[in-house]
């Protein structure tokens, strides 16, 4: 062996913590790799194969050993686009599958876990792929076949519809619909591996292996080239498990993750196949490699579909009804500048959130879950979510510095107009300026919205989404600060001389800061798990918080405020008592005497129902007035 390893002595023995030996046979080789010239690839690729075969126990333990034979392979691939096409190259290939069939043997799996989980070799098994389908590709016109242990070749002319089974158990079928127009000499090379799902990780753009317990590649891995292009091509997959329920048809992208590479679905769908229970047919429109990847479990499920709708049109329902009832008893209570501006940010939130849902529900329109994100238009959509999102928690924000405004007094004495022209400055330019930073900064090379699935902000390339998770979080910390400081005024005003307007405002700020703060950071902090987790919980209850925001802020925000029910109520009674009228009128009875009488009464009734609750028709100047009428 050659090189170093680390090791910790515990009491059970010797714990390995980094093994960098590779043996010395397969070492010498990699080292002449170096310096390899198109004469002598064949021969070394011969010697390798012989090397790796003979010491394949030893070199499936080794990490370093493995990682070695891959530079390797790499080295050889790239020669091979050099090297003249004639019948050596079916010597190089199968040499080339010998050395694959045993570093990615079942044997081999802890060793590439090792490597597909390494900080400086995650990119190792994209680098294997990538020299097998060179190597596929750059073959001459000849048609052969290779087979090992556990790779099966096939080099083949097609000049009409073909279906035929592969792989060492027969284990897929690929059906070729389509050959290209006037071109009766079509090669492909077609490579189907048995064990290949050992090398790949379970990784994509929307989730990692550490994610993804249950998930695993549960068929054969083909590779399909060609020398021209195909727009339709099928596969049909023996699984591997069949406990496993849920297939997504994939391919692997040597471009995803920063060029770690990993699966994607773009271009490939399922599709039905009748009388067989334990295959998979996928439908792909390119040729490269594929496999399907399968779990136990969906997030494409319809729980969580039925969810989305119906909470979302509940949501946005809500926010219509908030707006309507704010427009109804509007002059009834913003008499005085603290219920104004109180009712001024209730609205702000209702219509922001309402405006965010609909451009939600335009990226759902957009791109549907397993395919990529359109950039132009999911562009647009992403900044306007972003956005109005940032409005919804800026005007919490402002609602909480209003309560502690008029608790502590800091600005005493400032007008209506000023209040607006800040509030309107703070709710809508700080989210426009966040808004428009980000897309300066991440706009370029798709880093501003998500490579797949739907229309918001990216995480795994720019961390763009922090442009709304920093400014979203901190706003909740900041809330519960605040609340927690007005709180303690309060009691501490109240150990002297307690008033029921002070413990009316009490109870205003507990409900509205206290609960809808909180609501909308904890949504939002399962909403952050679901990028970092498939549990299935976590996006049942980031679904339902989420597509609810709208009717929580009815609730809390308008239905529970006492002031607003005694004006909504008194609003409807005058109503009833109009429709009364009419219909008095239109019988022929006379109102010359009922009609004071009755607005005389209504009256009496209003300015009781008022009395009771400190409703005051007149605006009050004083501190504990404008706490009594938030």
């Amino acid at each position: 062996m050659v090189d170093n390893q680390t090791a910790h002595c515990e009491t059970s023995g010797w714990i390995m913590v980094q093994e960098n030996c590779v043996l010395r046979s397969i070492q010498t080789l990699i080292d002449s790799a170096q310096t390899l010239v198109v004469t002598d690839v064949q021969q070394f690729t011969a010697n390798l194969s012989s090397a790796t075969v003979a010491n394949n126990q030893s070199i499936i333990q080794s990490p370093a050993t493995v990682l070695g034979i891959v530079g390797a392979l790499q080295k050889i691939a790239n020669m091979s686009q050099i090297i003249a096409h004639d019948i050596t190259e079916y010597f190089i290939l199968k040499d080339f599958l010998q050395i694959v069939d045993v570093i990615a043997s079942k044997e081999a799996e802890k060793t590439w876990t090792t490597l597909n989980t390494g900080s400086t070799t995650q990119n190792t098994s994209s680098v294997l792929m990538k020299s097998i389908e060179e190597m596929a590709q750059n073959l001459s016109n000849d048609t052969f076949g290779i087979e090992t242990n556990t790779i099966q070749l096939n080099r083949t002319q097609i000049s009409e519809p073909y279906s035929k089974q592969f792989g060492i158990n027969i284990s897929t079928i690929i059906h070729i619909q389509e050959i290209p127009v006037n071109n009766v000499d079509t090669f492909f090379t077609i490579i189907v591996f048995s064990t290949l799902n050992t090398v790949l990780p379970v990784r994509s753009v929307t989730y990692s292996d550490s994610s993804q317990t249950g998930t695993s590649i549960n068929g054969d891995v083909v590779v399909v080239r060609s020398e021209n292009i195909i727009n339709n091509i099928s596969f049909s997959f023996s699984l591997i498990n069949n406990s496993l329920k849920f297939p997504y048809c994939v391919f692997w992208n040597f471009n995803l993750l920063d060029g770690i590479g990993g699966w994607d679905s773009t271009g490939c769908k399922v599709m039905p196949l009748l009388n067989q229970t334990k295959m998979v047919k996928c439908e792909c429109n390119h040729t490269t490699s594929f496999s399907i990847l399968m779990s136990p479990y969906s997030l494409d499920t319809p729980t969580l579909a039925y969810i989305t709708y119906i909470g979302v049109s509940i949501s946005m329902a809500s926010l219509v009804l908030c707006l309507i009832i704010e427009t109804i008893i509007w002059k009834s209570v913003t008499r005085n500048d603290t219920s104004y501006m109180r009712h001024v940010s209730i609205v702000n939130i209702a219509v922001s959130l309402l405006i965010a849902e609909i451009c939600l529900m335009i990226g759902a329109s957009i791109v549907q879950r397993g395919q990529v994100t359109p950039v132009g238009p999911c562009s647009a959509v992403t900044f306007f979510i972003h956005f109005f999102y940032l409005v919804l928690f800026f005007w919490m924000f402002l609602s909480a510095l209003l309560l502690l405004y008029r608790t502590i007094m800091v600005f005493s004495g400032m007008s209506r107009s000023r209040m607006l022209a800040i509030a309107f400055s703070v709710g809508y330019g700080a989210p426009l300026l966040i808004a428009v930073i980000t897309v300066a900064s991440a706009a370029g090379n798709r880093g501003y919205v998500q490579e797949m699935n739907s229309c918001w902000l990216n995480w795994d390339q720019t961390k763009a989404l922090l442009a709304f998770v920093i400014p979203a979080l901190t706003i909740v910390v900041i809330n519960l600060l605040v609340l927690i400081m007005v709180i303690y005024k309060m009691l501490r005003r109240g150990v002297g001389a307690s008033t029921p307007d002070e413990k009316h405002a009490l109870v205003v700020i507990i409900r509205c800061v206290g609960i809808l703060t909180p609501l909308f950071g904890l949504t939002w902090g399962f909403g952050i798990g679901t990028m970092v987790t498939s549990a299935l919980g976590i996006h049942v209850v980031f679904a339902t918080l989420n597509s609810l925001q709208g009717f929580f802020i009815l609730v809390f925000g308008t239905l529970l405020d006492s002031k607003i029910q005694e004006a909504l109520a008194a609003r409807l009674s005058l109503t009833n008592i109009s429709s009364n009228r009419t219909r008095s009128t239109s019988a022929g009875l006379s109102s010359s005497s009922g009609l004071p009488f009755i607005q005389r009464l209504w009256q009496r009734n209003v300015f009781n129902r008022s009395e009771e609750n400190g409703f005051s028709a007149v605006p009050s100047s004083s501190n504990s007035d404008a706490l009594m009428n938030i």
